[in-house]
């Protein structure tokens, strides 16, 4: 098997189910491992997104603030993974902000990626890409200059012991990023890295 990002073989098993990529160092599910798409469609369909929970709009600010202090309503923006509850949408649609979704199972219109945006929000998405070069190659070319992809998704450090960490024991979860896994997008996109916590990441366009 090779590395979904960088293409390098993975030798390395962190665990049973996980490799350790040398080059990016991303952490790459087995794909002996990886769930049908009814499975996964399964999975999803049992998250609880209430656009109007409190709690699930408190977890998505740090985007929904991101988008408010850099971009105006006018600017375009596409919620990739929307999910069943797009709360991200929500919260900027009431501030009069034109936002659309994308989601594979809940929101298809593969239309909606022939078009260029302003911003891209990708909220608990990114650890599920089977893909991720294609992904996020993709993502970066509809992306317009000066534009930002901002993405929550829980970035991994040796200080977790990966063995209990909820992110690894969660079935749809096969691309989990280090902070070198994210440098490295960077530098193979020429993008900026604006942000970068354990919990969120901002990439910048650059012109």
């Amino acid at each position: 098997m090779k590395c979904t990002l960088c293409g390098s073989p993975l030798i390395n098993k962190l665990e049973e189910q996980y490799y350790d990529c040398v080059t990016c160092k991303a952490i790459v599910k087995d794909e002996a491992f990886f769930l049908s798409p009814e499975e996964e469609r399964a999975r999803y369909e049992t998250h609880n997104n209430d656009v109007d929970d409190v709690r699930y709009q408190n977890f998505t600010m740090p985007i929904t603030n991101h988008v408010l202090e850099h971009f105006l309503p006018h600017h375009k923006g596409l919620d990739f993974g929307s999910g069943t509850g797009p709360v991200i949408s929500s919260m900027l649609g009431k501030q009069g902000y034109s936002i659309v979704q994308y989601d594979p199972f809940f929101a298809p219109d593969k239309s909606l990626l022939n078009n260029h945006y302003d911003y891209i929000v990708s909220c608990e998405v990114f650890e599920h890409f089977y893909n991720p070069k294609t992904e996020i190659d993709q993502l970066v070319s509809i992306l317009n200059t000066n534009g930002m992809l901002l993405i929550m998704t829980d970035v991994y450090n040796d200080q977790i012991d990966f063995s209990t960490w909820y992110y690894r024991n969660d079935p749809t979860h096969v691309f989990i990023y280090r902070r070198e896994t994210i440098e490295y997008i960077a530098r193979q996109n020429k993008l900026e890295v604006d942000v970068l916590t354990d919990r969120l990441v901002v990439f910048r366009k650059p012109a």
